[in-house]
């Protein structure tokens, strides 16, 4: 599969809001936590955001944030029609390229603890370096070897 990125705009906000939310809130409802369209579209806006596009089509997109520590994988998510082809492990390969580009000292993400992605970022590099009641923590060194 070909993946491309494309710098999404605020006409993407509702595809990423609605992807978001579909891929999200079987795990906001488990952990009793509240989905708010407001609160995703305050954070979309200061974010970075890229869509994930096939031809013509958005399978996905990512949010990033940074800080002198990491650039921060906010939001990843691949449509369910397009999971399992790859357009996770590219996208996190695009973001690797990004963070190593910026000299960051760590590429960091945040992930529910039973949301079946982590796999993905195990396999990418990524080690759990914390987590609380609902989410896992993880991180991978800019210096560090990929498995």
């Amino acid at each position: 599969m070909v993946f491309e990125l494309r710098q999404a705009t605020s006409l993407d906000l509702d595809f990423a809001r609605d992807l978001t939310c579909q891929n999200m809130l079987r795990y906001y409802i488990q952990y009793d936590l509240l989905w708010l369209d407001e609160a995703f579209d305050v954070a979309w806006a200061g974010r970075e955001n890229w869509l994930i596009v096939q031809g013509n089509v958005a399978v996905g997109y990512f949010s990033l944030s940074r800080d002198a520590k990491a650039l921060y994988v906010r939001e990843l998510h691949v449509a369910e029609a397009f999971q399992g082809q790859g357009a996770g492990s590219w996208a996190i390969d695009q973001v690797w390229a990004m963070a190593r580009a910026e000299r960051r000292p760590a590429l960091r993400l945040t992930v529910f603890k039973n949301n079946p992605a982590q796999v993905l970022y195990r396999r990418m590099g990524l080690e759990v370096v914390g987590e609380d009641e609902c989410f896992l923590r993880m991180q991978r060194e800019i210096d560090a070897p990929h498995r």
